[in-house]
């Protein structure tokens, strides 16, 4: 079992209908994968990248959005390049575009050579590009659950973006063990993952039986 990510706060321990618990879970599980060794951070983003191009060859011709790495999240920039430098038919790399608050997110091709600027929140996104549709969607997870389930970072970004796409893409999670919960306690906008890759594999959400 994990041990406690702070006093009072353990995994699964979210019910969903308590804001200032589901705060709490979500700085603890920061604070855990901000304490990664850079070494074991480097390894960790390393294993997922290798598990994301083992599991869904598939992306290698898509348009796929993924995030620039922020708070030792995984970096999937060596994969997304190696996709771009193979150059497969109908392969593109999207960033996130922040628009406004409370909106769903655009996304901006990108590549290594890309004029970046910093966004709202610091994080670098591209300056100038016109508005693409993703097919398929990397999300950086703080929390995730075995129903596929994610903790983000509270601003519901992402579940706004997955609920207003039609088609709806495939949506990833990607992170670490560390961030592993029995249940994030879901709330009726959270929207599901399509599959979760860790440094240990690829999981697919537990679907009820009937």
């Amino acid at each position: 079992m994990a041990p406690d990510l702070a006093p009072g706060i353990r995994p699964g321990s979210s019910s969903g209908s308590d804001p200032g618990e589901r705060r709490a879970l979500r700085r603890a599980l920061l604070e855990r994968r901000l304490a990664l060794p850079t070494a074991d951070w480097a390894s960790y983003s390393s294993r997922v990248c290798a598990h994301l191009e083992a599991g869904f060859p598939q992306l290698a011709t898509m348009a796929v959005g993924f995030c620039w790495p922020q708070k030792q999240e995984p970096d999937l920039r060596p994969l997304i390049e190696k996709w771009a430098v193979a150059a497969r038919k109908g392969f593109r790399a999207l960033l996130p575009v922040v628009l406004a608050e409370n909106r769903p997110l655009a996304f901006r091709a990108w590549s290594p050579d890309t004029v970046m600027l910093a966004d709202r929140y610091g994080i670098p996104t591209p300056a100038t590009g016109e508005f693409l549709i993703p097919e398929a969607l990397l999300l950086p997870v703080n929390g995730f659950d075995a129903a596929g389930y994610r903790i983000g970072y509270g601003g519901g970004y992402f579940d706004r973006t997955l609920a207003a796409l039609h088609p709806r893409p495939l949506a990833i999670g990607v992170g670490f063990e560390l961030a592993r919960l029995d249940s994030i306690g879901p709330e009726p906008h959270d929207q599901v993952l399509d599959a979760m890759v860790t440094e240990a594999g690829l999981f697919r959400p537990a679907r009820p039986t009937t």
